[in-house]
């Protein structure tokens, strides 16, 4: 197994993605050490708490202990489940009781300009530098199946692709297996043949042309940054993996995780390649120039707006506007994150997308900086 992301060669892309050359790594492998954790969220808090230590600033490998063997996963099982042993207090909930907000903001939300959520984010306020800036690494990229968020006139509900409209509740079934279909850019063009023209997925699985699809590259401060362990399944191990960074307090978990999300049309057109998605938000060309910036929670489709996710509040970050990303470009990610230290396949089809979450469940504080 290689076990880094591959790197074209100087000079260009390569002719073929299988043509990539495995990197090389420094011998010395590292090891942070066990991570605990104890959330609690109410109405208007949320508790984090984690037993250990490390360095918030730490990102190289000389920051962790080595050991003299490669089989370990310093991140392997590092999700929180509980907050008392057995009583999966993390499990999702109920979002409303007697009209009474059992979760803190949720996510995705509308991002339009002009957009305000009605939940009081009682004064949290998003990462409004780059996650870099703020100290974080990706851990994880994955992707649904249309946008799990709204921009109005990007992507919404008047968008449009290879199937024509939006049947069963915006739900469709992919490979046999239902994935709730998001909302669809304005790009699709069934007369153009870079949204029609086949392409041979040698990587990637339940992929189509033409599509929309929305990349999520969940950041932590306490991912096992620049390490072969840094890019991990499920992505809240590579989240969570790093003790003693994730406090308490000050309560700042959406000032240590985050999300960068941003929206592409699948097109048959090495013209619209990019060769490095794994490392998170295209940011040149006019990509990454628009972005919203609020505080959410996890999304995916087993949350909606009566069962909320209770891993809240992160920081999200969103491109507003829907971009073109070649077919070749998302296999050659598909290619990178087979190349990972861990396990990363079941990321390599796309998960379908929460339905869009309601005002009085979306953040007051979505702003653009």
């Amino acid at each position: 197994m290689i076990y880094a992301t591959p790197q074209a060669p100087s000079g260009g892309k390569p002719s073929k993605i299988d043509d990539v050359p495995p990197p090389k790594w420094p011998l010395k492998i590292v090891v942070p050490s066990a991570l605990a954790a104890v959330f609690c969220i109410t109405t208007f808090s949320l508790a984090i708490a984690y037993a250990g230590a490390g360095d918030a600033d730490s990102s190289a490998a000389g920051a962790f202990p080595a050991v003299s063997h490669l089989g370990a996963n310093p991140c392997e099982g590092k999700k929180p489940k509980h907050a008392s042993p057995g009583d999966n207090y993390f499990s999702n909930t109920e979002c409303m009781i007697d009209n009474v907000a059992q979760v803190l903001e949720q996510a995705g939300a509308n991002v339009t300009k002009g957009y305000k959520g009605k939940m009081d984010s009682g004064g949290r306020v998003p990462i409004t530098t780059t996650y870099l800036e703020a100290g974080m690494c990706p851990v994880n990229v994955h992707w649904h199946l249309g946008a799990e968020h709204l921009s109005a006139g990007e992507f919404d509900e008047k968008g449009s692709g290879p199937e024509a409209g939006y049947e069963d509740e915006h739900r469709r079934l992919a490979a046999g297996a239902p994935l709730r279909l998001g909302h669809r850019c304005h790009k699709y063009n069934a007369k153009d043949a870079k949204f029609t023209a086949p392409f041979e997925w040698k990587h990637c699985v339940n992929m189509q042309v033409g599509e929309t699809y929305e990349l999520h590259w969940p950041h932590s401060a306490a991912g096992a940054c620049g390490t072969p362990h840094q890019y991990q399944y499920p992505f809240y191990d590579g989240v969570f993996c790093r003790d003693g960074i994730i406090s308490l307090d000050p309560l700042n978990t959406y000032q240590k995780i985050g999300v960068q999300a941003q929206v592409f049309a699948i097109v048959n057109d090495e013209a619209y390649y990019y060769p490095d998605l794994i490392r998170g938000m295209i940011v040149e060309g006019g990509k990454g120039a628009d972005v919203a910036k609020y505080t959410g929670s996890t999304t995916g489709t087993s949350r909606n707006n009566q069962v909320c996710s209770r891993y809240t509040p992160i920081t999200w970050q969103v491109d507003r506007k829907c971009h073109l990303i070649s077919a070749s470009s998302m296999d050659k990610l598909c290619l990178d994150m087979k190349n990972q230290r861990d396990d990363m396949s079941p990321n390599l089809a796309p998960g379908g997308s929460r339905e869009l979450v309601a005002d009085h469940l979306a953040a007051d504080n979505l702003k653009r900086v």
